[in-house]
């Protein structure tokens, strides 16, 4: 029984250490992409219309959304347009992975804007499909917002944006998702 005790709690501090693991700050992301480190591919999974309006990074290897925004379906109860997951995600992230002559067992790191809503989640359903070292950048592309004073609701705090780290309002047409190029 105490064996059995052993082996149960070192199973839940693998699981644990496992889970810790799929998050990574946006200034290591970049230190990885700044080394040319062989073995790592960055993905920007947001819709390249948020893109459009919210900024770039260069650093990014490619765009490759995990939601894609459906603007012929209006959601009445959330004030916002339907979101569905892109149907080819893995099978885009497999392409870019060949593109780079990657495997499977590559690190993959996600960045969405917030780094919650599609960054962790995206990174989640690549380890699921077969992707055990998909990441994610913790408070994602813009960071997270201010709580109180002037600028409270702006997002201002911690990300890849306000970690003083390359951006650019403008969109690098080799790299962002394009239907036209499909």
């Amino acid at each position: 029984m105490k064996k059995l005790l052993i082996a149960v709690a070192i199973g839940f501090a693998s699981l644990t250490a496992h889970a810790a693991d799929i998050g990574i700050s946006a200034t290591d992301t970049y230190a990885k992409i700044q080394k040319a480190e062989p073995n790592v591919l960055l993905i920007d999974v947001r819709d390249p219309v948020e893109i459009m309006f919210v900024g770039f990074s260069d650093a990014v290897h490619a765009n490759v959304p995990f939601m894609l925004v459906d603007r012929t379906q209006w959601n009445a109860e959330k004030g916002v347009f339907r979101l569905y997951r892109n149907p080819d995600f893995v099978n885009q992230v497999k392409l870019e992975l060949a593109k780079r002559g990657l495997s499977a067992d590559a690190e993959i790191i996600t960045m969405c804007r917030s780094g919650s809503e599609r960054g962790e989640p995206s990174a989640a359903f690549l380890r699921e499909s077969g992707f055990a070292n998909a990441r994610y950048v913790i408070n994602g592309f813009q960071g997270d917002a201010i709580k109180e004073g002037s600028q409270a609701g702006f997002r201002l705090k911690n990300g890849w944006q306000n970690s003083g780290l390359p951006w650019s309002p403008k969109m690098n047409a080799d790299k962002v998702y394009r239907i036209d190029h499909r």
